[in-house]
């Protein structure tokens, strides 16, 4: 332990204590300068190299909910949430002036289905994204709205058999 006598304290030592503790307490401060201008000229080079891309996700609801399977079998349900992903601010406001026939497109796609082994496993579930992207793309094309999707996602899938 430490004995601390005032008396003894010699002026000397209370100024390196005071100049250690102004130290201390500018450390941090400093440091967050240099970082901040290390991250400013960081962001200045990505910036000149290339801007950053979008990305926008536009979520399809309500979820698909629709039968599948081959006709006169047991009736089977399949319920997809859609989202679709847009690498382009301009994407949303086509899409949405479009979404009865793009949800018309998915609705008969996934209608159209009938293997449901195939659409159960994660090929079929891939495959059927691809072919769902493809038939967005193209109505988004007839449609001369020049922008495209660069993905379809299914945030739920089920299929009760």
């Amino acid at each position: 332990m430490i004995n601390f006598n005032p008396m003894t304290f010699k002026p000397k030592s209370m100024l390196t204590l005071m100049t250690l503790l102004l130290a201390l307490m500018a450390g941090p401060a400093l440091a967050d300068e240099a970082g901040a201008t290390a991250a400013e000229e960081t962001e200045q080079v990505i910036g000149e190299a290339e801007a950053p891309g979008v990305t926008d996700y536009i979520a399809m609801n309500p979820p698909f909910v629709t039968h599948v399977g081959k006709s006169g079998n047991r009736i089977i349900y399949l319920k997809a949430s859609v989202s679709l992903r847009a690498s382009s601010a301009n994407v949303r406001p086509a899409v949405e002036a479009h979404m009865p026939r793009l949800r018309h497109e998915l609705v008969m796609l996934f209608g159209e289905q009938t293997d449901i082994d195939q659409l159960t496993s994660t090929e079929g579930q891939q495959l059927l994204r691809e072919e769902a992207k493809n038939r967005i793309n193209q109505v988004l094309e007839e449609q001369q709205t020049g922008e495209s999707i660069t993905g379809v996602l299914f945030t739920e899938f089920v299929v009760q058999k």
